[in-house]
């Protein structure tokens, strides 16, 4: 609105110099021109279906503060008020936006901490990280949780994958988190994980029987089937970092699961192990 102000204004200045130069021009025109001015300016609607808060927005600073980070955000612009409305009737019958999330390098800030690219993290957010790996993938494996408070989690098999210790991973830090109203911004390294969610996979795969789109079997369903119950309770945001570059608390969650992965008397994953005997030899590292 401030920038809408300002441009009439402007308009309307370069105008009044142009009548003083042109004595003759018909200056009651000029009192028409900053209602011109608003009818000639386009304008839009951004509806947004689910958000912070829904509805339609007539600016997109205040709508993408209702998506921005926010897990399975639906939002759209329209040209006209009555397609806005449509749109929020029946968002199902088009096509969801895509993810918000910045997928870049996070700089320190204040705090000394790393956040991503113009990530605001909500007010009373819970933030946590995690981090998950297995030596040889297939391998000993374990996982590591650390929240911004210094409360940590940390567990293994004796035979996992990368992928199931990164699920697991995010599945430990929520289960901790049982109850939570406040927001949960969830920082891993995993884009298995981040995009599985942020990118609806996991839900596509659970409606075709655990299938992929070319009708390979989903891999890690029963990791994924307890992830989705939790998200259905909790409001996360899942914010992917990249992992080894200086970050305090993912490194931390990378110590964590590295040294589980090296302890002795580690017990099975019996969910990777169901997999495996059921799993051709060519993928082994799902």
């Amino acid at each position: 609105m401030l920038q809408l102000i300002r441009y009439c204004f402007n308009t309307l200045h370069r105008l009044h110099i142009y009548f003083k130069k042109h004595p003759n021009f018909d200056t009651q025109m000029f009192l028409y021109i900053p209602f011109l001015c608003l009818y000639i300016l386009p304008m839009k609607f951004y509806a947004v279906a689910k958000g912070r808060k829904t509805g339609i927005f007539n600016s997109w600073p205040e709508a993408e503060r209702q998506v921005k980070g926010f897990a399975g955000a639906r939002f759209k612009s329209f040209k006209t008020k009555q397609e806005a409305l449509s749109f929020l009737k029946n968002p199902s019958c088009t096509k969801r936006a895509p993810s918000t999330e910045k997928f870049a390098k996070p700089p320190k800030n204040k705090n000394g901490q790393h956040q991503p690219v113009n990530y605001e993290y909500p007010e009373n957010a819970v933030i946590v990280y995690t981090d998950g790996g297995a030596i040889g993938n297939p391998g000993p494996g374990g996982y590591g949780v650390a929240f911004e408070t210094g409360e940590t989690f940390s567990g293994g098999f004796n035979l996992t994958t990368n992928n199931r210790m990164e699920l697991l991973a995010v599945i430990v830090a929520l289960e901790s988190l049982g109850g939570e109203t406040r927001p949960i911004c969830l920082h891993s390294d995993s884009r298995y994980v981040v995009n599985g969610i942020t990118k609806n996979w996991a839900n596509a795969w659970k409606r075709r029987g655990w299938k992929k789109s070319d009708g390979s079997k989903a891999m890690n369903p029963d990791l994924w089937q307890r992830l989705l119950d939790l998200l259905e309770d909790l409001d996360v945001r899942f914010i992917w970092v990249k992992g080894h570059a200086g970050n305090p608390l993912n490194e931390k969650c990378d110590h964590l699961a590295n040294s589980t992965a090296h302890m002795p008397g580690l017990p099975d994953d019996t969910g990777y192990l169901v997999s495996a005997q059921t799993t051709p030899k060519t993928s082994p590292k799902q």
